[in-house]
C-alpha cells in the first residue's frame, strides 16, 4: 500500500557524464527499497473534532477533520489510524468491548477499523447523505438515517469482515402511513437512538421538522409521536434557568410552530427510555415524556401537558443552537433525575461555556426542578464532549461521572467527579475549574520543544538503568497528573522477554525545551517512556544564562556524555551513566572554578561553559568524546576539552559576514599522514593535526581547521560568485572504493591513502546539491565533481545507509514534499510528502526538531504531534509488529463477559423472569451490564431475526422463510436481478432464501389447492401503496403488466433451455451406459 505514495519524479537535470560517476551505481538503492509509514505517533492533532469512548476497554478515540483517528489508552499507548481520504468525520463510535471502531466520513463512507490489526477492516459507500447514525450499544448493529428520511439497519459481520445492509429498511411514507400522519417530502432524519430497554425492538427517529417517533420494529407501528404540528399542548411548563435559581412558569399557549422548529441534538434523559431530551436550533431544550402505559396502548393519540417541559438556558431572544446534549442518570432519584450536559442555548455573543444542569422530577415531570447549574468555562472553542462513567459513589450508589472536553486546536481536558462536585457546592455560576489537560508522553508545546535528536546507543544502554532513580522533580509532577483518576487505561503493552527486560536501552530520543530542560526518552520500542528530565537547578550555585532555551544537542555514545547548548551561549556537559557529581566546573572567558553542590542534590551536570554570549547553533563530539566542537550564531568556533574541562581555543569569525555556523564534522586521519597536510600560509610542511574540523556557515562558507591548535587549513566560500544558503553538510567515507573511482592515481598527493581519497563531502543547499572530494578541499580546491539543481527550495536533508555499500539522501522541501535520491549518483528513487504520510504541512522551524537514524527513520514535530516515520522498506528498528502494544485486551473482555453473565444469572434467579427478558440491554452508553458473551449472542440472534425481514412482513414465521405461503403476486420471476425495495434510496441485492423450493412447488403441477393467505392492512400498504392520481396508478399497472409479460417470456425460454439440457443429459447418460456395458469390471 505504501508504494502508492510514491511517484517517479522528473529528472531535474541530465545525468552527469560517465567520467564523473564514482562507479558505484551497481550498489545504489532502488525504488523497491522505499515504503513510507508511520511507526510511532504521539499527541492529539490540532484538527481534532469528535470523540468516542469504550467504557470496557477504557480507550478514547479522537477523529479529525483530515481523515485521521487517534486512539489513546494507558501506559503511553497511542495509535494513529489514517483514512484513505483526508475528509472530516461526522460520527465516531466504538463497537464496545469488541475491538472495532466505526466512523462515518463527510462523503458518507461508513468505515469499520480493526483495532487489533490497526487497519481498515471494511467500508461501505452510502448513496445518499447520512444525517443520523448510532449503534445498538453492546452489539454490532447500526442505524443509519439519511437526507430522504429513510431508516436503514446495518450489521458488521466480524467473521466475513464486511458491512452488511439488512433487509429492514423503512421509508418515511410507510412510517407516516402506519402512524396515521402526513409527513412533508424529503424530511431528513436528524437523530436516531436505540431505546435503552427494548433490546433493539424500538428505535427513536427524529426528523428535521421536529417530529419525534418511537418506532416498534417487531410490530411495525409508532408507539409515540411527539412534536407534530397537530399536537396542541396547553399549560406547558417552562423552566427558566438563566439565573442561578430556576424559575418555573406555566405557558398557557405553547405556540404550534414550536413543534415545527428544527432539532439540533437529542439524548435519552433516563436509563429506562421514559424521558427524551431534545435541543433545538432556537436554543430551547424540551424534555419529552415517552413512558408507555401498562395496557400497552399506542401513545400517539394521547395529549397531555405532562408530555413535555421546556428548559431555557437564557432569557434572551437570540440564542445559540443547542448542538450537544449528554445525560448522566442519578439512581438515588429512582431514575427521575440526573445531570444534563449542554453546549449552546446561551445568548448570542456571550462567553462560550459548557452548561451542567442538575435536574430532579421525582414528583413528576411537570414539577421539574433545576437543583443546580454550573457553567464551565472552556479552554478554546468547543469541539466535542464525552461522558465517562466511573465507579459508583459509596454513599448513594450514584455514578461518579467525569467528562472529557475537546476544544480547538486539539486540546483535551479531563474533569473528574471530585472537581465537578466542588463546583456544584460553591454556589457560583461561572467557573474556570482546574482540569487535567492531556499531555503526551513527549511534550512538544507545554513546554515548547526547540530541538530534538534520536541516537542509537547499543550495549551502552545498560548504564541508563540507574538514571531514572535520579530523575528531577519534573518527572514526578508529570506522573502525579496521571494518577488513578485518569480514566484511560486501555491497551496491553508489549511483554518483553527475559533477555529484553534487563533495562537495556538501545535507542533514545532527546528533546531540548524552551524552559531550559532536557528530556530523555527510551525509544527502544514503539511505546516511548520518559527516562530522565535534566535541568540546571542546583541549590547554592548561580550561573548566568543557564535558564535559556535549548538550541543544540549532541551525544557521545562511547562515553554517554550529553552536550547541551542554549540561546545564551552556555554549554552543559551531562553524564548519563547514572553517576551524580558533587562538584560543577564553571568555565568562563576569564576564570575556571569548581563549585560544590549540596549533598542532597542529585546533579548530573559535570561542567558549564560560558565563553560567548552568542547562541549555540551546532555541537559535535570528537576523539570519542574527549573534545567538543562548538559553533556559535556569531560565526565563531570553539573546541573544548571535556576531561579537564577547559577551552582549547576560540576562533575568530570563520565567515566575513559573521554568518551562523549550521553544521560541523570532524575527520580523524591516520598517523601515516602526519606530513601530508600543508598550511595555506606557509610553504614548509609542519606537523599536522590528527583531526580536522569542517565548519559550514549559513552562507555556504566552509572552513577546515586543526581541531587541536585551531589553525585554519583552508577557508573560502563554496561559490564566491553566487549567494547560496546552505542547509547541511555530510562527510562520507567509503573504504571499499579505490582511489581511481574519483580521480586518476597520478593526481593523488603523496602519502595520502585510498580511504582518505575516497572520502567525500556532500554539501546540501536550498537550491542545489554538491559533491566534493575530501582531498581537493584539503588542498584548497573547491571545485565540485557533481552538481544537482533542485526544482524547489530544500529545507532539511539527511544521509542514510542501506548497508555498508548502499547510500541514499533524503530531502525535505519547504513545500512538505519528501524526495529520496541515491548517492553518489543523486538519481531520484521516489518521492512522497508529509501530507500523504501524516496529513501535515511543512512549517517554519520544523527542521529544528527533525532528526534521522542512519537507516532513514526520521523524527518530526508539528504542533502537539510527534512522530517517527520510516521511509525504507528494509528499516524496522522498532521490530514491528512484534513489539506493538495491543489495543484490545482479550483478558479484560473475557472478564467483563464472565462478570456480566454471572450478574445476569443472579438477577434471573431472583426475579424469575424469562431468559429473554434477562438479556435485555440495560442502561445508557457506558454501563458495564450491556456486555456478556451469552447476553450478546442472545441479543444478536434476536436482532438478526427482527432485522432480517422486510417491514410489515409476518413477524411470527421468521425462523422458517421457506414455509411462507407464496401467492401468485409474490412470485420472484427475475432470477438475475436483485429484489427492489419500496421507494428506497438504497437497493438490497440479497434475495430471500427458499424461493427456489417454492417455485418448484408452484410449477410442478401439484393438485393440492392452496388458499390465499389473509394479509393485514399494513402488509397491503407496504406492498401496494402508490402515490399520485388514478391515471398514474393505471399507467404504473400497465407497465407492471408489461414487465410481468417479459419476465414470463424469459421464464419460458429458461424452461425450454432447461428441458433441452435435460434431454441432452439423458442422451449422454444412455450412450455412457452402453459404452460401460462393453468394459470388464477390472477396466472400470
Amino acid at each position: 500500500m505504501f508504494a502508492k505514495l510514491f511517484q517517479k519524479p522528473t529528472q531535474s537535470q541530465s545525468p552527469p557524464p560517465s567520467s564523473q560517476l564514482d562507479g558505484t551505481s551497481r550498489r545504489s538503492m532502488t525504488s523497491a527499497d522505499l515504503a513510507p509509514r508511520v511507526a510511532v505517533h504521539y499527541g492529539i492533532p490540532s484538527t481534532a473534532s469528535v470523540l468516542a469512548f469504550d467504557p470496557i476497554q477504557r480507550l478514547l478515540a479522537v477523529g479529525t477533520l483530515d481523515g485521521r483517528i487517534k486512539v489513546i489508552g494507558g501506559d503511553n499507548i497511542e495509535v494513529l489510524l489514517i483514512s484513505p481520504k483526508a475528509l472530516p468525520f461526522k460520527n465516531l463510535e466504538f463497537l464496545q468491548n469488541q475491538g472495532f471502531l466505526v466512523s462515518v466520513s463527510n462523503e458518507n463512507e461508513i468505515q469499520v477499523w480493526d483495532l487489533e490489526k490497526r487497519c481498515l477492516s471494511s467500508n461501505l459507500q452510502w448513496e445518499s447523505s447520512i444525517t443520523a447514525f448510532s449503534l445498538i450499544i453492546g452489539t454490532n448493529y447500526m442505524y443509519v438515517g439519511d437526507e430522504y428520511g429513510f431508516l436503514s439497519v446495518l450489521k458488521y459481520d466480524n467473521e466475513e469482515g464486511n458491512i452488511v445492509q439488512l433487509p429492514y429498511h423503512v421509508p418515511p411514507n410507510l412510517i407516516a402511513e402506519a402512524a396515521g400522519i402526513t409527513l412533508p417530502d424529503q424530511q431528513s432524519i436528524v437523530g436516531v437512538l436505540s431505546h435503552p430497554r427494548s433490546c433493539g425492538n424500538r428505535v427513536l427517529i427524529a426528523y428535521e421538522n421536529g417530529l419525534i417517533i418511537l418506532w416498534d420494529v417487531t410490530e411495525d407501528r409508532a408507539v409515540h409521536i411527539k412534536g407534530y404540528k397537530d399536537l396542541e399542548l396547553k399549560e406547558a411548563m417552562t423552566v427558566n434557568v438563566s439565573d442561578n435559581q430556576s424559575q418555573t412558569s406555566v405557558n398557557d399557549s405553547l405556540d404550534n410552530e414550536e413543534a415545527e422548529k428544527e432539532i439540533s441534538s437529542l439524548c435519552w434523559a433516563s436509563s429506562d427510555g421514559s424521558v427524551l431530551a431534545v435541543g433545538y436550533v432556537d436554543g430551547d431544550i424540551f424534555l419529552w415524556n415517552l413512558s408507555v402505559s401498562n395496557n400497552g396502548k399506542d401513545q400517539k393519540t394521547q395529549k397531555s401537558p405532562d408530555d413535555v417541559v421546556k428548559i431555557q438556558l437564557s432569557s434572551g431572544d437570540r440564542r445559540l443552537p443547542v448542538i450537544v446534549l449528554h445525560w448522566s442518570s442519578n439512581k438515588s432519584r429512582n431514575g427521575c433525575g440526573g445531570q444534563l450536559f449542554a453546549y449552546g442555548g446561551a445568548e448570542i455573543g456571550s462567553e462560550e461555556v459548557l452548561t451542567i444542569l442538575d435536574l430532579d422530577w421525582s414528583s413528576g415531570l411537570t414539577k421539574l426542578k433545576c437543583v443546580n447549574r454550573v457553567d464551565l468555562t472552556l479552554h478554546g472553542s468547543f469541539a466535542d464532549i464525552i461522558i465517562i462513567p466511573n465507579a459508583r459513589n459509596k454513599v448513594d450508589n450514584s455514578p461518579e461521572t467525569s467528562l472529557f472536553v475537546l476544544t480547538n486546536p486539539g486540546q483535551l481536558h479531563f474533569y473528574d467527579y471530585a472537581s465537578l462536585s466542588i463546583l456544584k457546592s460553591d454556589g457560583v455560576k461561572n467557573h474556570s475549574v482546574h482540569s487535567s489537560q492531556y499531555n503526551s508522553v513527549i511534550p512538544t508545546v507545554e513546554p515548547y520543544m526547540t530541538v530534538g535528536k534520536q541516537y542509537v546507543i547499543g550495549s551502552e544502554g545498560n548504564y541508563f538503568g540507574a538514571l531514572p532513580q535520579t530523575v528531577s522533580p519534573a518527572k514526578q509532577q508529570s506522573e502525579n497528573m496521571r494518577s488513578t483518576k485518569w480514566p484511560l487505561t486501555g491497551g496491553v503493552p508489549y511483554q518483553m522477554s527475559t533477555t529484553e527486560s534487563n533495562n537495556i536501552i538501545e535507542r533514545i530520543y532527546i528533546g531540548g525545551y524552551q524552559d531550559g530542560t532536557v528530556r530523555i526518552f527510551d525509544a527502544t520500542f514503539p511505546v516511548l517512556n520518559l527516562v530522565a528530565v535534566l535541568g540546571f537547578e542546583i541549590k547554592g550555585i548561580q550561573v548566568d544564562g543557564t535558564s535559556g532555551s535549548i538550541s543544540a544537542l549532541d551525544l557521545c555514545s562511547a562515553s554517554l556524555t550529553l552536550a547541551v547548548g542554549n540561546e545564551f551561549g552556555c554549554i552543559f556537559l551531562y553524564s548519563l551513566q547514572g553517576n551524580t557529581h558533587q562538584t560543577v566546573t564553571v568555565v568562563t572567558e576569564t576564570k575556571n572554578e569548581v563549585l560544590h553542590c549540596v549533598p542532597e542534590e542529585r546533579n548530573h551536570c559535570s561542567a558549564i561553559f560560558s565563553i560567548s554570549p552568542s547562541p549555540v547553533c551546532a555541537l559535535q563530539f570528537a576523539t570519542s568524546g574527549v573534545r567538543l566542537v562548538v559553533g556559535f550564531q556569531s560565526g565563531q568556533v570553539a573546541v573544548l576539552d571535556t576531561r579537564s574541562p577547559s577551552v582549547l581555543f576560540v576562533s575568530d569569525y570563520v565567515s566575513s559576514s559573521r554568518s551562523p555556523v549550521i553544521s560541523l564534522a570532524v575527520k580523524t586521519f591516520p598517523d601515516t599522514h602526519e606530513n601530508s597536510v600543508k598550511k595555506p600560509d606557509s610553504q614548509t610542511e609542519s606537523e599536522s593535526a590528527k583531526e580536522i574540523s569542517f565548519v559550514l556557515t549559513r552562507d555556504a562558507h566552509m572552513t577546515l581547521m586543526d581541531s587541536t591548535t585551531g589553525n585554519v587549513i583552508s577557508a573560502q566560500p563554496m561559490h564566491s560568485n553566487e549567494k547560496i544558503i546552505a542547509v547541511n553538510m555530510y562527510l562520507l567515507d567509503d573504504s571499499n572504493m579505490s582511489s581511481q573511482h574519483i580521480e586518476d592515481e597520478d593526481m593523488q598527493p603523496p602519502n595520502v591513502d585510498n580511504k582518505t581519497v575516497a572520502s567525500r563531502i556532500l554539501l546540501c543547499c536550498e537550491e542545489a546539491l554538491y559533491v566534493y572530494p575530501l582531498k581537493s578541499l584539503i588542498q584548497g580546491d573547491y571545485n565540485f565533481v557533481r552538481e544537482l539543481k533542485l526544482e524547489k527550495p530544500c529545507a532539511w536533508t539527511t544521509i542514510f545507509k542501506r548497508d555498508a555499500e548502499k547510500f541514499g539522501v533524503i530531502l525535505v522541501y519547504q513545500t512538505g514534499e519528501i524526495e529520496i535520491r541515491s548517492f553518489p549518483e543523486l538519481e531520484p528513487l521516489g518521492k512522497t510528502s508529509m501530507m500523504s504520510i501524516l496529513r501535515w504541512n511543512f512549517k517554519n522551524n520544523m527542521d529544528k526538531t527533525m532528526s534521522a537514524s542512519d537507516k532513514g527513520q526520521i523524527t518530526v514535530v508539528n504542533g502537539c504531534e510527534f512522530s517517527f516515520v520510516s521511509l525504507l522498506a528494509f528499516e524496522n528498528e522498532f521490530r514491528i509488529p512484534e513489539t506493538l502494544p495491543s489495543l484490545h485486551d482479550q483478558v479484560l473482555a473475557a472478564a467483563a463477559d464472565a462478570d456480566v453473565h454471572f450478574s445476569q444469572n443472579q438477577k434471573k434467579e431472583q426475579s424469575g423472569v424469562p431468559g429473554f427478558v434477562s438479556n435485555v440491554i440495560k442502561g445508557l452508553k457506558g454501563v458495564k451490564e450491556e456486555q456478556g458473551i451469552e447476553a450478546r449472542e442472545s441479543v444478536t440472534a434476536h436482532l438478526e431475526r427482527i432485522y432480517s425481514r422486510f417491514p410489515f412482513s409476518d413477524p411470527y414465521n421468521l425462523n422458517d422463510l421457506e414455509d411462507l405461503v407464496l401467492q401468485i403476486d409474490d412470485i420472484d420471476i427475475d432470477i438475475d436481478e436483485p429484489v427492489p425495495l419500496v421507494s428506497s434510496s438504497q437497493t438490497i441485492s440479497d434475495d430471500i432464501k427458499g424461493k427456489g423450493t417454492q417455485r418448484e412447488k408452484l410449477f410442478e403441477g401439484g393438485t393440492v389447492d392452496t388458499k390465499p393467505t389473509t394479509r393485514t392492512r399494513e402488509e397491503i400498504i407496504a406492498k401496494y401503496r402508490k402515490t399520485g392520481d388514478a391515471a398514474g396508478a393505471a399507467s404504473q399497472a400497465k407497465e407492471k403488466l408489461m414487465e410481468r409479460k417479459e419476465k414470463l417470456e424469459k421464464l419460458s425460454l429458461r424452461t425450454e433451455e432447461l428441458q433441452n439440457g435435460a434431454e441432452n443429459y439423458a442422451s449422454m447418460a444412455t450412450e455412457l451406459a452402453k459404452a460401460m456395458e462393453k468394459r470388464k469390471w477390472w477396466n472400470i
